[in-house]
């Protein structure tokens, strides 16, 4: 597939696609309702419809009884660490072996054109960003991850919080699965803004940036501290009235779900003329520039802080100006 039919490469070989990244079409005015429903689609298509069906697939076949997880004990709690663990390892496993091993579609696509397998630092555990970044996430991440399942489906079991049914509360709960990745997004925002600032920034999640040129493999390689901000977006279902089912959807979109922004491809060939888009060049550029799009511009507010990067030459040029004010007046802005 030809990849300069929707973007360009400069000479090092970095791909950036043609279309200014725009963000979805909320909180705009004048409202335009045609731009609205043609996004529609994209919201739910492909990831988060892959998600809620995963995690219905969790809830009903590969989740523990009530009576069970109303017991602390460590063969269950032990079981849905494995159980993520293999979700991790087969989602991120492929899409790795695929774009990075075998290099299937070579750096078609590939925001940064060179390979971080060929680079190793000394940043990384043994030199190799691999290496680091899968210790890291198994080695907090999904643990982290599982505890905080653990935690929600043990306090539904013992009745503790404001869980109810579909057949209770039919529209509380569909209108809180629309919104999840919304929830997800504005959470994302605010704690990824707190860890930007300096002592944090330098003790915590230099740890995540150091894969300036991000891997699948990257997505859930942090800092422990990090990984408990990450995850604790899953305490909102023991504030409104929810189910485990939204909660196991909620940990899939910030968990599995954290590899969109990390696949480091704009597309994935799916055939000779076909590709599936990852949006995942909004944080590749905050990967590259550090201080842009700490979101991913479903919710506006990068635009509304001025930290939006559209990928264009204008969105470099404020950029650059806003660093720049920055740099000669640190406490004003």
């Amino acid at each position: 597939m030809d990849d300069l039919r929707f973007g360009t490469r400069n000479k090092r070989g970095d791909y950036s696609p043609n279309a200014p990244l725009e963000g979805a079409p909320l909180f705009r005015w004048p409202v335009q309702p045609g731009r609205l429903i043609r996004w529609l689609p994209h919201y739910f298509l492909p990831w988060n419809a892959l998600f809620l069906v995963l995690g219905t697939a969790l809830w009903l076949w590969a989740t523990p009884s009530r009576s069970t997880l109303a017991t602390l004990d460590w063969p269950w709690m032990t079981y849905l660490l494995a159980r993520n663990a293999t979700i991790v390892l087969l989602v991120f496993g492929a899409l790795e072996l695929r774009l990075y091993i075998r290099r299937a579609q070579g750096n078609r696509f590939k925001f940064n054109g060179s390979f971080p397998g060929d680079k190793p630092s000394p940043v990384f555990m043994f030199g190799s960003q691999n290496i680091d970044n899968i210790v890291r996430t198994f080695g907090t991440g999904v643990p982290i991850w599982t505890a905080y399942e653990i935690l929600m489906l043990h306090l539904w079991a013992t009745g503790w919080g404001p869980w109810t049914t579909l057949q209770d509360h039919p529209l509380a709960l569909v209108a809180l699965g629309l919104v999840i990745p919304f929830l997800h997004e504005a959470h994302f925002f605010a704690i990824h803004r707190l860890i930007h600032w300096g002592p944090l920034y330098r003790w915590v999640h230099s740890v995540h940036h150091n894969s300036v040129n991000p891997s699948p493999w990257s997505s859930l390689s942090m800092h422990p501290v990090e990984h408990l901000l990450y995850w604790s977006d899953v305490l909102i279902h023991l504030i409104v009235p929810s189910h485990p089912l939204l909660v196991l959807y909620h940990l899939q979109v910030t968990g599995t779900g954290a590899v969109i922004g990390h696949v480091g491809f704009d597309k994935v060939e799916a055939g000779a003329d076909r590709a599936i888009d990852t949006h995942a060049y909004a944080h590749y550029l905050h990967h590259k520039y550090f201080e842009v799009n700490y979101a991913d511009g479903l919710l506006p507010f990068d635009r509304w802080f001025g930290t939006w990067h559209d990928g264009t030459e204008e969105g470099e040029r404020r950029m650059k100006e806003r660093l720049r004010r920055k740099k000669a007046n640190p406490l004003k802005d």
